[in-house]
């Protein structure tokens, strides 16, 4: 593992992913990689119940993580993979929640498929995005990242800000870059050691057009 992302969702993580794949940082999870891979929410479901076996299993031969359900075990991976690097990406509280309402929290609440998962992963069978993304959601990102419950907005962006807190305090300077949507390729690549590409930072939606607003 040489890069792992400890940011919440909404804050430019799926544009981040691809960033590092085209980096050289390949393969690289994401909660993504549950939609494509369904049956390997038992790792995430096994390690939220302190089985830290599953949590290496689950991300074996991959290089790079970001997002949920890994940012919900990030002191554990920042201690297992003492030489990655971490990018904690990072928005407004008010934009991120904002966000989170229209898309995440709003399929957590109601079990629903929401526009931006149908604008993203339009060649995957619906139920089978939303089972996953609620089950998993429900048992490892609401009870380890959220204090077991996404029911009222200060409670909710209070979590985010003690995080992002809690990772400037416990992760060392040299290991980490706090990273936010719109700064493009240089701090990256700067921060990894690695050549700036020449086409534009990728940027990647996870809401419909119609609804688009920053960077997700």
């Amino acid at each position: 593992m040489d890069v792992i992302g400890v940011g919440f969702g909404r804050t430019g993580t799926l544009s981040l992913r691809a960033a590092l794949v085209q980096l050289g940082f390949d393969p690289c999870y994401h909660f993504a990689t549950l939609f494509e891979k369904p049956d390997q929410a038992k790792y995430w479901l096994a390690a939220a119940e302190n089985d830290l076996t599953a949590l290496r299993t689950a991300l074996e031969g991959y290089r790079a993580t970001v997002d949920w359900p890994a940012t919900s075990f990030w002191r554990e991976l920042v201690q297992e993979y003492p030489n990655a690097k971490v990018i904690l990406t990072t928005r407004d509280s008010a934009v991120w929640y904002e966000s989170m309402e229209r898309t995440i929290l709003s399929m957590l609440r109601h079990g629903k498929q929401t526009g931006a998962l149908v604008a993203n992963f339009p060649h995957l069978p619906a139920e089978q995005v939303v089972q996953t993304a609620t089950m998993v959601g429900h048992r490892v990102t609401v009870p380890l990242s959220f204090d077991g419950r996404v029911d009222d907005r200060d409670h909710v962006i209070a979590c985010y800000e003690r995080h992002n807190e809690a990772v400037r305090r416990e992760v060392p300077a040299d290991r980490l870059l706090e990273y936010q949507p719109g700064q493009g390729w240089e701090p990256l690549c700067r921060f990894l050691g690695v050549a700036v590409p020449d086409n534009p930072y990728p940027h990647l939606n996870e809401r419909p057009a119609a609804l688009r607003g920053p960077e997700s």
